[in-house]
């Protein structure tokens, strides 16, 4: 330990709060340094002199008296100042309230709820009428994406017929010429990756009874494979029932393909 470091904990030696292991530091550098050993032997008899000095006996009794003196000059000065001056404000109220003023106020009050209860009035038919075209707008467009589809569906590419399909997920009002258009295209389309997006297509839409119905029918109309399966993982997934029947009569089909086969008996069993 150095002198500065001993310095520092001159207070907690005087004190006894130092650990023991500080204390004994504490001693080997007072050993080691006289300047250090000196200047801590005259603080040490300084502190027992100031220990010995007698504390002054307070009067209790009369710091009681002067405190609750004091306490009553305050009020008598500070209350009836304060009282003084709410009284000067309101009385300077009273002198610009006159009944001119109030009825400047009171008109602008009510010219204001004017203003507001007008503005709000006007600009409602504004909104009533931007609203309006939005849903002419909106209603446009949608037509003019169900145009689209109808004039691709039967498009010779089979890519733009892909393109018609995909025109009816942004349709939200699917109508029948739609939907007779899509089953047309399920049943009769030669391309089977064309099939298979409308079966999809058609899937979405199968909240329609006459939609799920529609789906029933085009089982015995499908000679591909793939969409078979397809078709009756759709009727497993609403789980119709009816589409069992159908199931059953293209069980008994000659050509029908062994994996397909083994596929519609288990969906007849996942039905039943």
């Amino acid at each position: 330990m150095n002198c500065e470091q001993a310095k520092e904990r001159l207070t907690g030696w005087l004190t006894n709060e130092l650990t023991e292991s500080e204390q004994t530091a504490i001693h080997i550098h007072l050993k080691e340094c006289a300047e250090c050993k000196a200047a801590f032997e005259a603080d040490r008899q300084l502190w027992q002199l100031m220990g010995k000095v007698p504390a002054p006996k307070a009067n209790t009794e009369q710091m009681r008296e002067g405190f609750y003196a004091m306490l009553e000059t305050y009020k008598q000065t500070e209350v009836p100042s304060s009282r003084s001056q709410w009284k000067e404000v309101f009385e300077k109220i009273q002198q610009l309230w006159t009944p001119r003023l109030a009825l400047r106020v009171a008109y602008s009050v009510c010219l204001m709820s004017v203003g507001v209860l007008g503005g709000y009035f006007l600009m409602r038919p504004k909104e009533v009428a931007y609203q309006e075209k939005m849903d002419t707008l909106t209603k446009e467009v949608q037509e003019m994406r169900q145009m689209m589809m109808l004039s691709l569906i039967d498009n010779p590419s089979a890519s733009e017929r892909l393109k018609a399909v995909s025109y009816t997920k942004e349709i939200t009002d699917v109508d029948d010429k739609v939907v007779q258009a899509l089953f047309t295209t399920l049943n009769n389309d030669p391309n089977v990756n064309v099939r298979l997006v409308t079966l999809e297509a058609l899937a979405e839409l199968a909240h329609d009874p006459d939609v799920r119905q529609g789906l029933v029918l085009s089982l015995t109309k499908q000679d591909s494979p793939l969409v078979q399966v397809a078709l009756a993982d759709v009727m497993v997934k609403l789980q119709e029932k009816r589409s069992i029947k159908a199931f059953k009569q293209m069980l008994r089909r000659d050509d029908l393909n062994d994996l397909v086969k083994s596929k519609l008996q288990q969906t007849i069993k996942d039905l039943s």
